[in-house]
């Protein structure tokens, strides 16, 4: 039986996020920072023209994507899912500084709806992740409680024979201890490994704040290779 794929998010708020207080010094770190929020897509043919190299952040949900998001970006409120899903499927732009483009893609799961909406939401998620040309590279959240779904493992399918880099954030990882953050590690590191070596895995944590530098580094790096592209991220 092929288990299918349902994403959903809300977005109360979106344009009112508010900056977060953070150590002067991540400030001076975070690629994300100032992030701007742009346009949100119902279905493929509402998605902008490509303007500059996109970075997309997909998840289950509740999974902690939207955490995450706010905490790299250094806002309270600049990605909001609601705890109760709702029926908006959206695709999220954010331009930052820099001049790439943060994607948050609605979080995956299971819902009760009709099929006919639950294959129009498929096919959003799939045009995008198999056909954006710019689109340069993939963060996928996954809880660091429990690490490779079998949806998680459907994501991987779907995107890695693009062979564009995968990195994963296991996300709080603050609710395990860091034996236990080891362990984890080490073995969703190896579980990724039949998709290549261009998945790559770390612990993440939006409560307690660890991780990002990590974060902003390997994104760095899929922009560093792309030409055109200045690294202003760090400016105030």
């Amino acid at each position: 039986m092929v288990e299918i794929l349902i994403f959903y998010n809300s977005l109360p708020g979106l344009r009112d996020a508010t900056p977060a207080p953070f150590p002067h010094s991540a400030l001076r770190m975070s690629l994300f920072r100032h992030a701007a929020f742009e346009i949100s897509v119902a279905e493929p043919r509402g998605l902008p023209p490509p303007n500059g190299a996109e970075i997309a952040f997909a998840g289950r949900s509740n999974a902690g994507k939207s955490s995450a998001i706010n905490t790299l970006a250094m806002h309270t409120r600049l990605a909001f899912v609601s705890k109760t899903p709702g029926c908006t499927q959206l695709i999220n732009f954010f331009r930052l500084r820099c001049g790439a483009v943060m994607v948050d893609l609605p979080g995956y799961g299971y819902a009760e709806v009709p099929e006919k909406i639950r294959r129009q939401w498929q096919a959003l998620l799939e045009n995008y992740l198999r056909e954006r040309p710019n689109l340069i590279g993939l963060v996928l959240i996954m809880d660091s409680r429990r690490p490779l779904t079998p949806l998680d493992r459907q994501m991987l399918d779907w995107f890695a024979p693009s062979g564009r880099p995968v990195h994963v954030l296991l996300t709080k990882s603050d609710k395990l201890t860091r034996n236990e953050q080891a362990k984890t590690l080490a073995a969703t590191r190896k579980g990724l490994a039949e998709w290549g070596d261009a998945v790559t895995v770390q612990m993440f944590s939006s409560l307690k704040k660890t991780g990002m530098d990590e974060v902003d580094a390997v994104v760095r790096q899929w922009l560093d290779v792309l030409p055109g592209v200045e690294m202003d991220g760090d400016e105030e």
